[in-house]
């Protein structure tokens, strides 16, 4: 079981990690989501003792990463994603070597490199140079070092990189034997795979969690109301009357567009199908329907809404704390509070800059025009004086300047 604390990475003022808490329990497979710099890689690298975190504690089957990392790691097999091989080594010697790092018992060695090269698919290439082996066979390679020793918690960023269809679902098959012994944690882009493998699904934005639960249960969580998208001939008041009389709908939006017609997108109460009801609704004001097409949650529409939250963090916040089915804090509760404009820091401080006057640009450098309307001379318009707080704190040239000046004057 691995138990993350408050954890907190900081990359000088980037926030790369934002207190991630999470509890991931033994038997599982989980699948890390986000975007590109969500703080997903790093968040792995904590776990593994790649990277030390600013803030937090990372607890590895009762080991604190900081206080005992020998025996923290000792619990974890790590394949990143590009995977630390060398390149002049054959297949067997890499594993052997990696073996002999993990202090697997000598006479176990060689049993134990034979085992993973069968489960990765790498017999028939053992005794070939690393270099020589296609990008897709040196992920195998990396994938088999993060099983060898037989760890309880494997971790695998991006473990189907650069693989062939058949490999894929070589490595899928792979994935799912070793979640019958083992806790395995993936990073994946590929939204199918993650939803097909994953007990439990992890989505990270921005450094935070936004989301802990299966495929299943965040699609159902989302799908509260599905949605229903209309093309209506007729014009935006008569459309949004004749809808308005219909029970059931939570929220309308009416688009007029220039051909005449309108786009409706309207949501619907789950396990609602106004369909028939709103085609007779909108057959007796006249206004005949041309399109109706309706859509439902998906993982990929559970991705984008939950990673999407910069224009609107509370309601993020909000929408984040509902997903990860805890209890809030106080200081998450005080989120949904209404908060007093006049009380707000940022409002104060906003209102003091309200009433501070600058001086405009033109009254700091300003030349003034001859009476007789003709436009300056280019000389005149850098002859202007500039303001007095800018002469205190102009440098005065030492005398060994001035003379230097001179005598290039006389050259």
């Amino acid at each position: 079981m691995i138990e993350l604390k408050n954890l907190v990475k900081r990359y000088g003022s980037h926030l790369a990690v934002d207190h991630l808490n999470l509890t991931i329990e033994d038997g599982k497979i989980y699948g890390f989501l986000g975007p590109n710099g969500a703080g997903k890689s790093t968040t792995m690298n904590m776990m593994t003792g790649y990277l030390s975190a600013t803030e937090g504690d990372i607890i590895v089957n009762g080991h604190n990463v900081l206080e005992e990392p020998e025996e923290a790691k000792a619990c974890i097999g790590y394949l990143p994603e590009q995977p630390p091989l060398y390149m002049d080594m054959t297949v067997k010697e890499y594993l052997m070597f990696c073996a002999e790092l993990k202090k697997v018992p000598k006479d176990k060695r060689a049993e134990q490199v034979q085992a993973v090269e069968e489960m990765a698919r790498l017999t028939d290439v053992s005794g070939r140079l690393i270099k020589n082996l296609s990008k897709g066979y040196r992920q195998r390679v990396g994938l088999a070092q993060a099983i060898l020793g037989f760890p309880p918690i494997i971790i695998l960023d991006e473990p189907t990189v650069g693989l062939d269809p058949k490999q894929i679902i070589e490595i899928r098959d792979l994935i799912r034997q070793l979640s019958k012994e083992h806790t395995v944690i993936l990073s994946s882009h590929i939204l199918s795979e993650v939803q097909e493998l994953c007990d439990v699904i992890l989505i990270i934005s921005h450094g935070r969690l936004v989301a802990n639960d299966s495929a299943e249960h965040l699609e159902e969580t989302l799908r509260g109301s599905s949605r229903l998208n209309l093309v209506v001939k007729g014009g935006q008041e008569d459309i949004t009357a004749a809808l308005s009389a219909v029970d059931g709908i939570r929220a309308l939006k009416v688009t007029p567009k220039e051909d005449g017609t309108c786009a409706v997108t309207l949501e619907q109460a789950q396990g609602a199908d106004l369909r028939e009801t709103l085609f007779y609704a909108l057959a007796d004001a006249r206004l005949p329907i041309l399109e109706m097409k309706q859509t439902e949650a998906n993982l990929e529409k559970v991705f984008l809404e939950l990673t999407d939250d910069r224009n609107q963090p509370a309601a993020g916040e909000k929408k984040r704390r509902r997903l990860l089915r805890r209890h809030p804090t106080a200081e998450e509760a005080a989120l949904d509070a209404p908060e007093s404009p006049a009380t707000t820091e940022e409002n104060t401080h906003t209102a003091a800059l309200e009433e501070t006057e600058e001086p405009e640009f033109d009254d700091l450098y300003a030349v003034e025009l001859p009476e007789d309307g003709e436009a300056p001379e280019p000389d005149d318009l850098y002859a202007a004086a500039p303001p007095e707080d800018a002469l205190s704190d102009a440098a005065e040239e030492s005398p060994a300047e001035d003379a230097g000046d001179d005598k290039e004057d006389a050259q």
